[in-house]
């Protein structure tokens, strides 16, 4: 399914960890790296599309999240056509993401690499937020870019709102004695 200018809709997840460390999952026999990614089928939302994929490559499911937050508009990036199949020159440019960032909630053990039948990734590792992008694939790395920029304000938010959470609750039990 590709829109009017060659785009396949697509979801990317930034999936980061208490230390606010993201997931980086390195492809099947290959020695690059990325963030879990993949297409939105026809009728499917971009948030149902994120939590299919998020299972489908992570073994993640939705109560090992919380959201934290998404782009705001599609981020694009078009494919070499040397990449393109040959059935789709002239038709297919690229990719056009909607990005989520989410927060893992579960355990590190909750992770499954293998939770589908065509597994994508062969390894993982968290790495810090701004880690170089060099590992990615280059007509990747704008979008990638683009998308921790935009997203990076969300992770400053859960961290003032769990910093407020935390002195309420040490206030309330100051309060009442405890």
């Amino acid at each position: 399914m590709l829109d009017r200018e060659g785009y396949r809709p697509n979801v990317g997840i930034i999936l980061c960890n208490a230390k606010n460390e993201v997931f980086w999952g390195k492809r099947i026999r290959e020695h690059s790296w990325q963030f879990p990614q993949g297409g939105i089928n026809r009728g499917e939302t971009p948030e149902q599309a994120m939590y299919r994929e998020l299972y489908e490559e992570v073994g993640l499911r939705p109560e090992h999240v919380s959201i934290l937050g998404r782009t705001k508009d599609w981020l694009r990036y078009d494919v070499p056509t040397h990449w393109v199949k040959r059935e789709w020159r002239g038709s297919y440019r690229g990719q056009k993401q909607i990005w989520f960032l989410l927060r893992l909630v579960g355990r590190d053990s909750d992770v499954c690499l293998r939770a589908s039948d065509h597994p994508e990734f062969d390894a993982w590792r968290w790495n810090t937020y701004w880690v170089s992008l060099d590992s990615v694939i280059e007509f990747k790395r704008h979008v990638y870019e683009q998308a921790l920029n935009e997203l990076a304000r969300y992770l400053d938010a859960d961290h003032r709102r769990v910093r407020r959470d935390r002195e309420k609750s040490h206030g309330a039990a100051g309060l009442s004695g405890k």
